[in-house]
């Protein structure tokens, strides 16, 4: 009832913003807002709703298939990064300097360029100019950009949260009318359930409706081993066996039940301690952090089959671009700090096919050098 209430509050405020996200739409559509095209291949990976469809796991598949056989350049805005304008990712660059998921690729990524700017068009015309030149731009977050012409467009939607079953900020999480997907060239529906059937794959498609030159693919989360933030400071770089292991999740993202479920899958004890998205972490958090890793270690040893191994402090690969960037982290807590890095998978022995598409569009638009 609580939930009824707060939409039909929020019901007008979604249409206005409707309104003036279709009348924005309309305006490009008709040329009256200017739309500008680059003589180089650019995959925008987007959404149309706020946050959590997994678009940096995703840029991560794309520069995978690519940055064998092709230069590859990421940009990005740079989402509260401390800095304005046009910056190229050096070694000196963290979180602060260009944002959580820029800085988590460019750390794993090292033949990739990682650029942010709020100017989406000025960040292009920058890249071009690099030398050796760039081949391919992938333009993270960039849908609703629409003053830059993609010349592929690929937009991510939740499984559990589908853009059909959503509606209009505030009321809901949706940027502009499920009517805008009708400009990706792929949708792509995430975080799906390993085991998805046939059944499932067909009912999704036939309510998405695609159009002729759309094609569609589901993708699922892979957990990797987890991995020492510290490494030099850590007994342990890699921890693979989860059994019996008491963990303390602490998340800065929009959804941690699916890592809940997955890490208790594998028979850990797992207490949750939860921030917001994209949450910059304070020193009072950090107290705070060690203060439940103790809590956990003294209930532990209160089990009748305690053992002497310590609580883990385990975070997620997005939170571990902030904590890592963090000058109040911790000493204490740096031993026992691991992140859960995580891999892309295509679903129905689709991912060749997605990879054929990507590089036939590149290799068909390449620039001119």
């Amino acid at each position: 009832m609580k939930n009824q209430f707060k939409l039909i509050l929020l019901y007008p405020f979604s249409v206005l913003y409707g309104w003036i996200t279709a009348t924005r739409n309309l305006l490009y559509n008709k040329g009256f807002l200017q739309t500008t095209s680059f003589q180089v291949p650019i995959i925008c990976v987007g959404n149309l709703a706020v946050g959590g469809t997994g678009k940096t796991p995703h840029i991560e598949l794309l520069i995978a298939m690519l940055q064998e056989n092709y230069k590859v350049a990421v940009l990005s805005r740079g989402y509260q990064r401390k800095t304005k304008g046009y910056l190229i990712a050096t070694d000196g660059a963290n979180s602060n300097t260009i944002g959580d998921e820029p800085f988590q690729i460019f750390k794993k990524y090292n033949k990739v360029t990682v650029a942010v700017d709020e100017k989406r068009v000025h960040g292009v015309q920058q890249l071009l100019r690099l030398n050796p030149p760039i081949d391919i731009i992938l333009l993270d977050d960039g849908f609703q950009h629409r003053a830059i012409q993609a010349g592929l467009n690929i937009v991510l939607t939740d499984y559990a949260h589908l853009y059909i079953h959503d509606q209009m900020l505030p009321a809901g999480s949706l940027r502009e009318y499920p009517s805008g997907a009708q400009r990706a060239d792929i949708i792509l529906i995430t975080k799906c359930p390993t085991q998805l059937t046939e059944i499932d794959t067909e009912v999704i498609e036939k309510k998405i409706k695609l159009l002729p030159h759309q094609q569609l693919f589901f993708s699922c989360i892979q957990y990797q081993p987890l991995q020492a933030l510290f490494p030099v400071q850590s007994d342990t770089q890699i921890i693979d066996d989860f059994a019996q292991k008491q963990l303390l999740l602490v998340t800065g993202i929009v959804s941690h039940e699916p890592i809940v479920a997955e890490l208790t899958c594998r028979g850990a004890c797992v207490e949750v301690f939860a921030f917001a998205d994209h949450h910059r972490f304070s020193a009072y958090d950090y107290r705070l952090i060690e203060q439940k890793l103790l809590h956990l270690q003294a209930e532990q040893k209160k089990l009748p089959q305690a053992h002497e191994e310590k609580p883990i402090l385990v975070i997620t690969e997005k939170d571990a671009a902030r904590i890592v960037s963090s000058a109040d982290f911790p000493a204490s807590l740096r031993s026992v700090t691991y992140y859960l890095p995580i891999k892309i998978s295509v679903l129905q022995n689709k991912q060749a096919l997605l990879k054929a598409k990507i590089t036939n569009y590149v290799t068909e638009n390449k620039r001119n050098s």
